[in-house]
């Protein structure tokens, strides 16, 4: 009917009757229905569809970064190896370790290449976590945007774990033509406790290239760290001593080191950094240090820490090492076997700092037992995480 309608009024316009010179015609009005029809065919003209996006997109291995081995639909795989959140160790092939105050960063790189975009349309990737380690508190997966260096532990994030809210990995506006680097990384925080974690993990990380001229997706890619088995979490224990404010300067070394100096068995002139304390029969040169017990990966939260005198002075009478909780004492002899190791403390927590006061006690006895000269002991420190 409505075409039938158009045609009669497409009649109705036919002109035009001349009447005593004068042009006469009808006037005569559009429906509404042709109007309507009018306006929709307009509103097609002016909405024509964006073009279509046929750029293509390819992730893989940047130089001295982890191999990758392609795998069916655009996938990768490959691992960082062996972690530990201390960061102690060498790490696997192509991975770098930045240790921190609160866990061990491994990094790598990785390289984007964006091309065959219509100009001057250009594309975006962004990235999500589409299976997520199953020991979340143990490893964590980081990322650095190709805008960056990606070489310090500030340049990266947590990578997100929700596909509605990726994470930018080369930002808008985008590239085309072009291969960028990325960075992608594993933290894996001190972890001690119910939490705690020891062995093979494996994850997923979606990466999907959109074009931004029309906010359409035209490519994914996806990262799977579970090759040849996976990511591996170790424990790891480290006790390292430190110098203490107003105390003597602790070397550092294959072993640490401390030099007390001239010592006498009056107290005369203590070298800097020491205090005396009287004591029968002699006087104790004394100087605070620090412990500094790190550990994780263990189902205790605290560690003990014991101290013997591995190897002794050689002159065992004159000198001897002692040990005490506070600056005035009491100072107790260290014992001289692993059996009979004098003990620090049964509690030291993580990532802790603990000062005790070593001891030098200098005998003033004369005669044949007397001695002067040199000498040097070993203590030695162990600490036990159950």
């Amino acid at each position: 009917m409505r075409f039938r309608e158009h045609e009669d009024l497409r009649r109705t316009h036919l002109p035009v009757v001349k009447s005593g010179g004068k042009v006469c015609g009808a006037s005569i009005r559009r429906p509404l229905s042709e109007l309507l029809i009018i306006l929709a065919v307009a509103a097609i003209a002016f909405n024509k569809p964006a073009e279509a996006q046929n750029g293509t997109f390819t992730v893989s291995a940047a130089p001295g970064g982890i191999a990758f081995a392609a795998g069916g639909g655009g996938t990768l795989s490959g691992q960082f190896g062996t972690m530990n959140a201390l960061g102690i160790g060498t790490p696997g092939t192509g991975v770098t370790v930045i240790p921190m105050s609160n866990g061990a960063l491994y990094l790598t790189k990785y390289q984007i290449t964006i091309s065959g975009l219509p100009n001057p349309h250009r594309g975006a990737v962004t990235a999500f976590v589409n299976s997520n380690f199953t020991h979340p508190a143990a490893l964590i997966l980081e990322s650095c945007p190709s805008s960056s260096t990606c070489n310090a532990s500030g340049n990266f994030s947590a990578i997100s774990l929700l596909a509605a809210a990726p994470t930018a990995v080369v930002a808008a506006p985008g590239i085309t033509d072009q291969t960028v680097t990325a960075g992608l990384a594993i933290f894996v925080p001190d972890n001690n406790g119910a939490s705690s974690f020891t062995g093979v993990d494996t994850a997923r990380i979606t990466l999907t290239a959109t074009d931004t001229t029309n906010n359409k997706n035209f490519a994914t890619a996806e990262i799977r760290l579970d090759t040849p088995v996976g990511e591996t979490v170790q424990s790891a224990v480290r006790l390292t001593l430190a110098s203490a404010t107003g105390g003597l300067t602790i070397t550092p070394g294959a072993d640490f080191s401390m030099n007390f100096g001239f010592v006498n068995g009056l107290g005369f002139n203590p070298g800097a950094g020491l205090t005396t304390v009287a004591a029968a029969g002699g006087v104790v040169y004394s100087t605070p240090y620090v412990l500094q017990p790190a550990f994780s990966a263990f189902r205790s939260t605290t560690a003990t820490i014991k101290t013997f005198v591995s190897t002794t002075f050689a002159h065992p009478t004159v000198l001897i090492l002692r040990d005490a909780a506070a600056s005035a004492g009491p100072y107790n002899n260290i014992g001289t076997t692993a059996g009979t190791a004098t003990q620090i403390t049964t509690a030291a927590p993580d990532r802790s700092s603990i000062t005790r006061f070593l001891g030098l006690f200098v005998s003033n006895t004369n005669g044949a037992a007397a001695f002067q000269g040199s000498d040097s002991a070993t203590l030695t420190f162990t600490m036990t995480v159950p």
